[in-house]
């Protein structure tokens, strides 16, 4: 039970952190068009891209890092984000998917013990969310999500971290710290790594969001950023519980629809 109760804390915790991935700057996009809903497919090796000279980035600290990040989020169009939940060695969930910033979207799959095993598919374009998922719905099919069903939480507040202007107002009142750790070198790119801390109620509750058993009162994300501000990895660790993002084909142009109609089905 304790397990499980780490678990869903940690679960709740996503959404902010697919918020502060979106958090990035803008490298120049390319012709990449993904279909949406996004298909489970092998994680394809990111391109290896042109080292172009830049000036070192200034280290940010408490008071300039939201900045910063409002200021990058303002360039940036569609991201990529890949993720693996873990704890005692078992694979609790893995994510893959796609987020859009203008017209707000998203397009992702989880699958892990979280999920009893199956895999879900999060749809969430024109402002409404779609949900396929095997026990939910059948093979191949979506359900409308009602946002307000406490029973769907853990999937339809993936659409409140679709949103990162809504983990900025959460930071505006939570952010207790952001540090400048170091200078490493993660897959052959130079990253600034910070530690950012921030009050997991304030957070939470600043997203309208229940704060659940097990949730400390302070959380540690891990964020490494490029040069040009870019979130490239997130990390942050929750009573045993580890989550691990990526993010990569920034700015490349994707399509994320809403299933057809005949694909929808009623609960």
């Amino acid at each position: 039970m304790r397990f499980r109760r780490r678990a869903t804390a940690a679960v709740a915790l996503l959404p902010l952190a697919l918020g502060l991935a979106a958090c990035g700057g803008e490298p120049k996009p390319t012709g990449y068009l993904p279909s949406a809903p996004v298909e489970s497919s092998t994680p394809s090796k990111p391109a290896v891209a042109k080292q172009q000279a830049l000036q070192p980035a200034t280290q940010l600290n408490r008071v300039t890092f939201l900045p910063a990040m409002k200021g990058a989020f303002a360039r940036q169009k569609a991201w990529r984000t890949t993720g693996t939940m873990t704890a005692g060695g078992e694979t609790l969930m893995t994510m893959n998917g796609f987020q859009q910033a203008e017209p707000l979207a998203m397009s992702m799959e989880m699958s892990g013990a979280a999920f009893d095993g199956a895999k879900a598919k999060v749809v969430m374009a024109g402002g409404k969310l779609y949900l396929s998922m095997p026990g939910v719905t059948p093979a191949g099919k979506y359900v409308a999500l009602d946002l307000d069903d406490a029973s769907l939480a853990k999937f339809t507040e993936l659409a409140a971290g679709a949103d990162p202007t809504k983990t900025f107002a959460a930071f505006d009142k939570s952010l207790i710290n952001a540090k400048f750790v170091r200078t490493e070198t993660i897959a052959g790119r130079k990253l600034d790594r910070y530690a950012v801390t921030v009050d997991t109620a304030g957070a939470l509750k600043a997203q309208g969001k229940a704060v659940p058993a097990g949730v400390p009162k302070t959380l540690t994300y891990d964020l490494w950023l490029d040069s040009s501000r870019l979130v490239r990895r997130l990390s942050f660790d929750l009573q045993g519980v580890s989550m691990v993002m990526t993010m990569d084909e920034f700015n490349k142009p994707v399509t994320i629809k809403a299933p057809p109609a005949s694909k929808i089905v009623t609960r």
